[in-house]
């Protein structure tokens, strides 16, 4: 990652710093979860909530039991969920949203455990109590559904496209075509690239940091995977790269909690319905930085 970065600060961490300055928050007293004005010191950007009610969660009671929220992420997704090596900071859209619950269920920064958990050991991490909840690019599928519980979606995205900033070649699905595009090795998007875009040519690496440094170099035309990921390296480089287009298939990002917990369920559900301009705000400051324009989701009764 030390390359792609190119010694730069990098645009989503001076984002989080910024957001922590803006932030209205979610809270109040009560379990409703709605937004209220940020708090300072420690709560900054969130207000923590006071006289949290959720009757009926035995992870939420297990949270107040120990003192601590224990929430999985990513640590390796610019502008989602990332980790510094140096500072051992996290940031991005991910990271706030996770943030911006916890401060809802009246646990402020310092009471934060984040554990970076690998997409094969999502479900058994919820399942086994290793975490409390997870967010971090965690689709909304139903066999997952099977096993634990989601509350949102909190985005909605899909197959997109990203660009150098001054292709005009490229406006969408319709104009790979002859085009070099690539993603990771194996992934369902390149896969779907193959089986559907006849003519067009593809390139696998292990990571897609990878293929966004042979975009870069002008060894493909293209990188393609879900749009979320591709507005974080967007956000990152705003004047060398670009989304283009619109999702092409579509993917529903929840948070990931243990079967049956209703009750928690309702009150995140809550906490992103009445939180719509705080939603906005941490999408501004983090994926937003590439340009593109989101509206946040209805939640949906999973």
């Amino acid at each position: 990652m030390k390359k792609f970065f190119n010694g730069k600060k990098p645009l989503f961490v001076a984002a989080t710093a910024a957001l922590a300055l803006s932030l209205s928050a979610c809270g109040g007293s009560g379990s409703t979860g709605g937004a209220a004005p940020a708090g300072g010191g420690d709560q900054a950007p969130y207000k923590v909530a006071d006289n949290v009610s959720l009757t009926g969660s035995p992870t939420y009671d297990a949270i107040k039991s120990s003192g601590k929220i224990r929430i999985g992420v990513k640590q390796d997704q610019p502008g989602l969920g990332f980790k510094d090596a140096a500072t051992g900071e996290y940031s991005g859209f991910d990271i706030e949203i996770a943030k911006w619950v916890a401060a809802s269920l009246g646990m402020s920064k310092d009471k934060i455990e984040f554990k970076p958990i690998p997409s094969a050991n999502r479900e058994s991490a919820i399942t086994n109590g290793d975490i409390d909840y997870y967010v971090g690019t965690y689709s909304i599928t139903d066999k997952r559904k099977q096993l634990i519980d989601f509350a949102g979606p909190y985005f909605v995205t899909g197959q997109g496209i990203l660009v150098k900033k001054d292709n005009s070649s490229i406006n969408s699905e319709k104009d790979l075509s002859g085009k070099n595009v690539c993603s990771a090795t194996g992934s369902t998007p390149i896969q779907n690239i193959k089986a559907n875009f006849p003519g067009t040519k593809t390139t696998e690496f292990d990571t897609y940091s990878q293929c966004v440094e042979a975009l870069k170099s002008g060894q493909v035309d293209a990188v393609t995977t879900d749009q979320a990921i591709l507005l974080g390296y967007a956000a990152q480089e705003p004047d060398s790269l670009k989304v283009v287009g619109q999702p092409f298939t579509t993917e529903k990002y929840g948070v990931g909690l243990k079967k049956g917990d209703t009750a928690l369920r309702q009150f995140i559900n809550k906490t992103f319905t009445d939180g719509g301009s705080v939603w906005q705000k941490i999408y501004d400051q983090t994926l937003g930085q590439s340009g593109t324009k989101v509206q946040q989701p209805a939640v949906e009764n999973y």
